[in-house]
């Protein structure tokens, strides 16, 4: 089980700042590999640049999570993603964490409830992370 925050608060204490920046720093590092792969499309990528960037998101999410349950944004802020048994992602769990992160970024209201839960749940666990059962947490030293 992932730790208890009434018994454990350590593990849960800024964990919405830092799930924010973490994703502020996965966007920049997502667009710069897009801007990598367009030469590779004779930039043609650039008519469909939306889509590019999905997949190309999708993709670097699923990677980083099923190989250190975070990702490198979440690593530079010392968060990473949990199971409901207190273990790391298998590629599974980030597959279906990322396709559920996805449905939510498309729905504004559901993106919108899932930052109301994080700011307010004692685990600050997401939509994403309710359905799962996962959590987001300050790594162990």
């Amino acid at each position: 089980m992932t730790p208890d925050p009434d018994l454990s608060p350590q593990f849960y204490d800024g964990v919405p700042a830092k799930r924010l920046m973490a994703w502020g720093v996965d966007t920049v590092l997502i667009f710069v590999l897009v801007l990598l792969v367009l030469p590779f499309t004779a930039f043609l990528g650039l008519f469909i640049f939306p889509f590019l960037y999905l997949v190309i998101g999708f993709a670097y999410r699923v990677v980083t999570l099923s190989r250190g349950s975070s990702t490198w944004g979440m690593r530079l802020m010392a968060i990473e993603l949990r199971t409901h048994d207190d273990e790391r992602f298998d590629s599974s769990a980030a597959f279906l964490h990322t396709l559920g992160y996805t449905v939510s970024l498309g729905m504004p209201l559901l993106q919108f409830i899932s930052v109301v839960m994080m700011l307010s749940t004692e685990r600050r666990q997401g939509l994403t992370d309710m359905v799962m059962g996962t959590v987001a947490m300050n790594r162990r030293a």
